[in-house]
């Protein structure tokens, strides 16, 4: 696309448009444009033409939970437009709706003819992924059938089966064929001098395993009253800072996002959840550590978010070994998928468990939301759980063979299995990268934590002292073995890793500041860390870096080595605050809540890493996710952490 693209999202459901309201179709790129539900385009082409020519955006589409636009014909100062279009588009959960306004200019009756080409694909998001893998579909079907009020696509593979239907209000005159599949609706319209007339447009997504059509609103407007409904409800309550003025607006604005970035799951009794997607375009679905981590940030406000999460999470436990999707008995899922590639196993990741940090931050949240809710029946109902988690902390993840948890790449998914987990995320200081079993450090972080909490619930729920007692040595050893082997003296840092030999990987990274977040330094040199990371070097204006300019590894538009990430950020301002460096904690909030600012008070998956005093604005990272849950809940971990200091 030449031109941006705006999202609208609801729960599952996501739409991407271009600054005059159409869906172009095109495929590759840093995002997908189109109609997305449950990781498939349910539109892949939405234009409209008057009198056979695409009209011009007077006003762009503003960014906001509608779209909304003015068109007018294509002309010069001497040709007043004969017309103005006003166009308005709003999702809901499985729906696109638009309302279309035509206004004539002249003052004698006019006729105006007008069409929206529309188009479904049914594409899978991976197949829109910018590497351009491609993908063999045998035995596909796909049918255009005419409705008196529009047209319904539909696509048939084996036993998969999608739909999308496209409904109007006056029903087209016409639905005419343009010999690409695509259908072109046709309305001509009458207007008397300065008149206007309406279109109403509905497009209904239904994705397989969906057993009926959604309930499609009305209007743009009604959609836009049930997005503003939950939006108000789930920021209902909440403490805003009323001293920090900034920091509320971030706070109000992340409510907002996280409240549309609920997505359904199953729990263990096949009860329905609502819990955070990752974010959109790429990840609109559950991912454990994302899930998780978003949990933990709101846990004090809004624990329902973990309350939904825990359940979900455990019913995709994995229970067996499976080599294509990296499953081990007790591990927690690292990804949901239901699209069609991942139905038909042509991507891992329908469950995909490449993740050694999803099963302690598991533990980490339901030791965390026991302690903050008092509630201990959650604790008692996965009990089962927890210790099939700590089970495979020990037994498949490396406790205990190889004194850390230990992950290997994967070659069908992903290369590295922490949160950095970019192919040269984990790299030496000269970029280079470790070979074979890789132990992140705080990922070592996330299982003291859990260690340590697990053993508090056994003592005080589950009333096993002996199961808590050999917990908490297992976690006094963790502590003792990592400040031995991963403290480089030379640095006075910790290595971001170590390799399959034990060697540092030595390259000063971010992630040091979640071993503060975790507790797992000593106090002198928690205090040490968290002050270097507040160094030039490390810290851009807008946040601490990922990883430390100066080394040869740094790129300031790095995905992982280099930019700044908000959720980052807040552990690392968590565990400067547990540390007691309240001024470090601060330093970093005022940065965070200053990018926001910038940003319409909204903070990205990710910003790049140049530094403020050289760049006075945030400079954006290209391919981050707009709306990402981690980031939403982040201002919310930052008034934890610092309160409205």
């Amino acid at each position: 696309m030449t031109d941006r693209q705006h999202l609208l999202v609801h729960g599952g459901t996501f739409a991407a448009v271009g600054d005059g309201g159409d869906i172009s179709g095109v495929r590759g790129g840093s995002s997908p444009d189109g109609l997305f539900v449950r990781d498939a385009r349910h539109l892949s082409r939405w234009q409209l033409t008057v009198d056979g020519a695409v009209p011009e955006a007077l006003t762009p589409v503003a960014e906001g939970d509608t779209a909304r636009c003015v068109l007018v014909p294509r002309g010069g100062r001497t040709e007043p437009p004969a017309y103005t279009l006003f166009r308005e588009q709003a999702v809901a959960d499985g729906a696109f709706v638009e309302s279309l306004r035509v206004t004539s200019n002249r003052p004698a009756p006019t006729t105006i003819r007008i069409a929206v080409t529309a188009d479904a694909d049914f594409t899978d998001q991976f197949e829109l992924r910018s590497d351009y893998r491609t993908y063999a579909k045998t035995g596909v079907v796909r049918q255009r059938q005419v409705l008196d009020d529009g047209v319904e696509f539909s696509y048939r593979r084996g036993e998969w089966r999608s739909r999308t239907t496209v409904t109007s209000d006056p029903a087209p005159e016409a639905v005419e064929e343009t010999g690409t599949g695509a259908r072109r609706l046709v309305w001509t319209l009458d207007l008397e001098p300065h008149a206007s007339a309406e279109l109403a447009l509905r497009v209904a997504a239904q994705p397989h395993g969906t057993s009926r059509p959604p309930d499609v609103p009305s209007s743009p407007a009604a959609a836009a009253e049930q997005l503003l409904s939950l939006e108000d409800e789930f920021a209902e309550g909440v403490p805003f800072p009323t001293g920090w003025p900034e920091l509320s607006a971030a706070c109000a604005r992340g409510l907002s996002d996280l409240a549309v970035l609920q997505v359904p799951a199953t729990g263990l009794d096949g009860e329905e959840l609502m819990v955070p997607a990752a974010g959109v375009p790429w990840f609109l679905t559950l991912l454990g550590r994302d899930a998780l981590l978003t949990s933990l940030f709101t846990l004090p406000y809004r624990p329902q978010l973990a309350a939904a999460t825990l359940p979900a999470l455990a019913a995709t436990q994995a229970t067996e070994t499976g080599a294509g999707a990296v499953a081990q008995p007790g591990k927690i899922v690292h990804e949901v998928r239901h699209g069609e590639l991942a139905h038909f196993g042509q991507v891992p990741y329908g469950r995909y468990y490449g993740s050694v940090d999803a099963t302690p931050l598991f533990l980490v949240l339901l030791g965390a939301y026991t302690e903050q809710t008092g509630d201990t029946a959650l604790a008692r109902r996965l009990e089962p759980h927890a210790r099939a988690a700590i089970g495979w902390m020990l037994d498949h993840g490396g406790l205990t063979s190889r004194g850390y948890l230990v992950y290997r790449a994967d070659g069908g998914g992903l290369a590295n299995q922490n949160w950095k987990d970019s192919p040269g995320a984990i790299c030496c200081a000269d970029g280079s990268r470790p070979t074979g079993p890789v132990m992140a450090a705080g990922a070592q972080g996330y299982a003291y934590d859990a260690l340590r909490r697990t053993a508090h619930l056994s003592r005080t729920v589950w009333d096993d002292e002996v199961y808590a007692a050999l917990l908490e040595q297992a976690a006094g050893d963790l502590r003792d073995r990592f400040q031995r082997d991963f403290w480089m003296p030379e640095h006075s840092f910790p290595a971001l890793a170590l390799d399959g030999e034990g060697r540092h990987v030595d390259a000063l990274a971010s992630d040091a500041g979640h071993l503060l977040w975790s507790g797992l330094l000593d106090k002198e040199y928690g205090e040490l860390v968290g002050r270097r990371l507040l160094e030039p070097d490390f810290f851009s204006g807008w946040g601490v870096r990922t990883l430390a300019s100066g080394q040869p590894a740094y790129h300031p538009l790095s995905y992982h080595r280099g930019s700044v990430w908000p959720h980052d950020n807040a552990l690392i301002t968590l565990g400067l605050a547990r540390y007691g460096l309240h001024d470090e904690a601060r330093t970093v909030a005022h940065a965070l809540v200053d990018a926001a600012t910038a940003a319409g008070h909204r903070l990205p998956e990710v910003l790049a890493g140049y530094g403020r005093t050289t760049h006075p604005e945030p400079v954006p990272y290209p391919h981050a996710c707009i709306r990402e849950s981690r980031s939403a809940a982040a201002p919310l971990a930052l008034l934890t952490a610092v309160g409205g200091a």
